[in-house]
């Protein structure tokens, strides 16, 4: 069958854990070089085979590891970047959290809070949040690709408090804001009293799938607080997404 080449395909060059020739393929397969160079031509097109460098070789292409990494479980995920965002919470002082893109929306799916019995935090809560007013979904739709962006701001946009933007403009403006600081901000655009900051994680080249915040009152999170809060998510996000990825990597199959 077509589908069991290609796949004999995908599991030989994922195997040599490095860019792999066509004729080095061929060999190792034993599939007729045409069909092997026709089957390495339609990965290829469809972004499941990468070609790097000269592009005489191929390797896993980023959207198959995206769709590997989609594929993992909130279990899983939760495993993984549990760690790093229990000893953030210590750290910070605040509640942190980690969020992903799912089914075009973004939820909570982990939440750790500081461990000081006598220091007061507010917990997020779980589950979704909207892609327009909140600091863990705006700090992946910022990543996101231009066409999804566009969705968000031509969609049906609720405003949750006063200060809840709703405006395309103003809104596409903060988009370009996120991507350049590398970080979200929220100040109560979902509830009056409370702020949250988020960075996005980036794993690879597979687009930003994840988000790691945290949350507290305004009068913690000033101006100048809600930065300094940013560039330490963003070192966050660099170890959860190495978490996730190695998570994966040595989960038993």
């Amino acid at each position: 069958m077509h589908l069991d080449r290609l796949i004999t395909v995908l599991e030989t060059v994922a195997v040599a854990g490095r860019p792999i020739s066509a004729a080095e393929l061929q060999q190792a397969t034993g599939l007729p070089r045409p069909t092997c160079y026709r089957l390495l031509q339609t990965l290829a097109e469809h972004h499941l085979l990468d070609q790097p460098e000269d592009g005489s070789r191929y390797l896993i292409g980023q959207r198959l590891v995206r769709i590997a990494l989609l594929g993992q479980s909130d279990v899983d995920i939760r495993k993984a970047a549990a760690p790093a965002l229990s000893q953030s919470a210590v750290d910070l002082g605040e509640a942190v959290f980690l969020s992903r893109f799912r089914n075009n929306g973004v939820e909570i799916v982990q939440v750790e809070t500081p461990t000081d019995p006598a220091r007061s935090y507010i917990h997020p809560g779980l589950g979704y949040r909207p892609m327009h007013a909140c600091s863990c979904s705006k700090a992946i739709a910022a990543f996101a690709e231009a066409e999804f962006r566009e969705s968000i701001l031509t969609g049906a946009m609720r405003a949750y408090t006063e200060h809840t933007k709703t405006t395309a403009a103003v809104l596409r403006t903060e988009f370009a804001d996120i991507h350049a600081k590398g970080f979200a901000e929220c100040v109560e655009e979902i509830e009056l009293g409370v702020s949250s900051v988020a960075a996005p994680v980036r794993i690879g080249n597979v687009g930003v799938i994840y988000s790691v915040g945290a949350t507290g009152p305004i009068r913690r999170f000033t101006t100048k607080k809600r930065i300094e809060i940013g560039k330490k998510l963003t070192d966050l996000a660099t170890k959860v997404a190495s978490a996730i990825q190695l998570y994966g990597a040595n989960r038993p199959v």
